[in-house]
């Protein structure tokens, strides 16, 4: 079966609210698995395209965008009449605001029993209307390292994903029953889910994954950085045997990693089936 025949969502309109990062990403997924969507944006646009508008365009690519003062009476009633035939609303509101518009759950149910809506909001209730951003739950979580910040927006992605199968999840439910459900996707419950390694004590300092386990770490190369992930018994033999060295003496791998630079190292992993990358956007790495 070809990519082009997996479009499971087929047939499926969804209706978005949802500007930034989460929800668009979470929108271009469900297009991509065949869902139609109509994008609502604000006069003012979609915040995204001023930021990165690249990034914006390809995510909206193949949408319908239309724009709307959701504020305005006449808005509000172009946007109910999308959503009497759509299958799937998502919002990136809180749940104040939407309430306000006459898209809170209750009134939004009674009038379309079919929709199913997915929330995206930033913390689970009783904290719902509590500003925040990528960052913000991020570093309550644990999962930002001062003075950088993350070098992607771990939490805003992992959140789109959640979004997508949630949707998934009560598209299925609708198909046996006939009934639209809600689903609220908490930033700042995915980010606690994202630290549950750190959490649980795999990845804090010194621990297997947490520099611990010298098959499983970063090493300075002749030019630039490798990523070395030899965990499996399998991995770290074949490591010692191509080396000559023992798996568990990081200052030997480190001194023999220092031969050769990251792209070789990258290279030589890839001939002998061996878990390598070079770091990239780091001297000598391509």
């Amino acid at each position: 079966m070809t990519e082009d025949r997996l479009k499971p969502l087929e047939g499926v309109r969804v209706v978005t609210l949802a500007v930034n990062v989460p929800g668009p990403v979470a929108c271009a997924r469900l297009l991509e698995l065949g869902a139609e969507v109509a994008k609502v944006e604000p006069p003012a646009g979609d915040p995204l395209a001023a930021y990165s508008r690249a990034w914006y365009d390809d995510l909206a690519r193949g949408q319908r965008v239309v724009t709307l003062d959701l504020k305005a009476e006449d808005s509000r009633a172009a946007l109910d009449q999308m959503l009497a035939d759509a299958d799937v609303l998502v919002t990136a509101t809180r749940p104040a605001a939407l309430g306000r518009l006459g898209l809170g759950w209750t009134e939004l149910h009674a009038r379309h029993p079919r929709l199913c809506h997915v929330a995206i909001v930033g913390h689970a209730p009783p904290d719902e209307e509590r500003a925040g951003h990528d960052l913000t739950y991020g570093a309550v979580a644990g999962l930002v390292s001062p003075p950088n910040p993350p070098p992607s927006l771990f939490v805003d992605l992992a959140s789109a994903e959640r979004a997508v199968s949630e949707a998934l999840a009560m598209l299925m439910a609708r198909a046996r029953d006939g009934v639209g459900r809600f689903a609220l996707v908490a930033l700042g419950t995915l980010a606690d889910e994202l630290a549950a390694p750190r959490r649980y004590g795999l990845t804090t300092a010194g621990a297997l994954l947490g520099g611990g386990a010298a098959i499983y770490g970063l090493y300075r190369v002749k030019e630039g950085w490798i990523a070395l992930a030899a965990l499996e018994p399998a991995f770290a033999r074949r490591l010692v045997e191509a080396l000559g060295v023992d798996a568990s003496d990081r200052a030997a791998l480190e001194a023999a990693f220092l031969a050769r630079t990251a792209d070789e190292w990258e290279d030589w992993a890839l001939e002998r089936d061996l878990p390598i990358a070079a770091v990239r956007g780091v001297s000598g790495a391509r």
